[in-house]
């Protein structure tokens, strides 16, 4: 069953080039999910940043959200940033969701699917860090909380480079 599910997820997957690390990380420009406005990912360029992939069904979401939270909130004075794209095709779902998993980093919605095509994101939630130059230097998929010690060591290496 699982070299079926395997070979089926590679029959599906795009045809198009592997993101690998070390590559751009892909741009995007997306709405805001609590406020009105866009954000693109250029404009942290200069920046770490922690792009976590979510969504308001995903139970590990519940977790990671908060932690993500905290980590940004000790690093306000460094060159980092976490950015949150949601992916429920109602954004009614997403804003209840942050209403009881609030969180000041920004969030964003695509309802298209656009950015987690082109992350090739598998699940949730999938998160990626980027450095200052905006190259791809590691991928998280999926999340429990004993995950934030290595995710604080690479954003930690990232900020002194």
């Amino acid at each position: 069953m699982r070299i079926f599910v395997l070979l089926l997820s590679l029959l599906l997957a795009p045809l198009s080039q592997a993101l690998e690390l070390g590559d751009p990380a892909p741009g995007f420009k997306l709405p805001l999910l609590t406020q009105k406005g866009t954000l693109s990912l250029s404009q942290y360029r200069g920046k770490v940043v922690y792009l976590d992939f979510w969504a308001s069904w995903c139970g590990p979401c519940r977790k990671s959200l908060p932690l993500l939270n905290d980590l940004r909130q000790q690093l306000q004075d460094q060159p980092f940033e976490v950015l949150a794209i949601n992916l429920d095709e109602d954004i009614k779902d997403a804003r209840q969701f942050l209403k009881q998993f609030p969180v000041s980093y920004p969030t964003l919605h695509d309802s298209q699917g656009d950015s987690p095509q082109r992350y090739q994101v598998r699940g949730m939630p999938t998160s990626y860090l980027i450095d200052k130059q905006g190259k791809l230097r590691a991928v998280h998929a999926g999340f429990k909380p004993s995950d934030m010690k290595k995710i604080r060591r690479q954003v930690s290496v990232l900020l002194e480079q």
